[in-house]
C-alpha cells in the first residue's frame, strides 16, 4: 500500500505534519500518481527543508511546503506519459491547478519552485520556498547538507520514512520512466545523467552543435541575394 498521510506520524523530528484537508488532497493525488519511491522521496524531502527554515530562521508556511514536495514530481506519473514539457513544468501546472482557489499568490510561488527545483543555481535566488525545496531534494537524493542535520534528526526521518536499500536505483528508474519519451526536455537538469545512464541510445542534446549548425550558418540564397541589392 502507498503511505499516505494517515500513515505518517503526526510529527517527526520535531516537524509537526500539515494535517489540513488541503494537504490530504496533495498527498492523496501524489499516492495515487506516483510510484512509492517518490512518496517516500517527498515526505524526507518535506522534513528536511521544514528543518532547514528552522535552522535558518526562515518564515516558512508548512502547508505550502508540505504541497510542494507532494507535487514536485507529480509529472513523472503516467498522466504525463505524452508530455512534450518539462517535467517539472507538468507538476508545477498540476500543483497550481490544486491551488488555484486557495491564492494566487502562493500558487504562482508554489509554481515557480517546483518548476525550478532541478535547475542549478536558480531557486536560490527565486524564493525562500524555491530554495528551501531544491535544498531538500538535493539532500535526499545525494546526501548534500547531510552533517547540518543531527544524527537524531536523520534517524528519526528514516525511521517515519524509510530510505530502502535499493533506494538509489529505484529512484534513477522512476525519474527515467517519467522522462524516458522526452529526452529533449532534460538538457541542463539532473535528468539528463539518469538518460545517459539508463538508455544506451540518449544523445545529450549540445549546445555547440546547436549554435555550430543553426540556420545562421548555413548559407541562405534569398538572404544573401537581398544583401547585395
Amino acid at each position: 500500500m502507498k503511505p499516505g498521510l494517515a500513515a505518517t506520524p503526526d510529527e517527526v523530528a520535531g516537524v509537526l505534519i500539515p494535517r489540513t484537508a488541503l494537504a490530504a488532497l496533495a498527498v492523496e493525488n501524489a499516492c495515487a500518481a506516483l510510484d512509492p519511491v517518490l512518496i517516500g522521496h517527498a515526505h524526507r524531502v518535506f522534513v528536511f527543508a521544514a528543518l532547514a527554515a528552522r535552522r535558518e530562521r526562515q518564515a516558512c508556511d508548512t502547508e505550502t511546503l508540505y504541497v510542494s514536495a507532494m507535487y514536485a514530481n507529480m509529472g513523472l506519473g503516467p498522466a504525463y506519459a505524452h508530455s512534450n514539457l518539462r517535467y517539472e513544468v507538468d507538476s508545477a501546472d498540476a500543483a497550481r491547478a490544486l491551488l488555484a482557489d486557495v491564492s494566487p499568490h502562493v500558487a504562482e510561488d508554489v509554481w515557480r519552485a517546483i518548476a525550478l527545483h532541478t535547475t542549478p543555481g536558480i531557486p536560490e535566488h527565486v524564493s525562500p520556498l524555491a530554495r528551501l525545496l531544491a535544498q531538500a531534494a538535493w539532500t535526499d537524493l545525494v546526501g548534500e547538507h547531510y552533517d547540518a542535520y543531527t544524527c537524531a534528526e536523520r534517524g528519526a526521518i528514516l525511521a517515519a520514512y524509510p530510505r530502502e536499500a535499493t533506494f538509489s536505483e529505484d529512484v534513477i528508474r522512476a525519474i527515467g520512466r517519467g522522462v524516458a519519451h522526452r529526452p529533449h526536455t532534460t538538457s541542463g537538469t539532473w535528468s539528463a545523467d539518469i538518460l545517459a545512464r539508463i538508455d544506451p541510445d540518449y544523445c545529450r542534446l549540445n549546445f555547440c552543435g546547436l549554435i555550430l549548425g543553426s540556420r545562421w550558418t548555413r548559407p541562405d540564397r534569398n538572404l544573401l541575394s537581398h544583401s547585395r541589392r
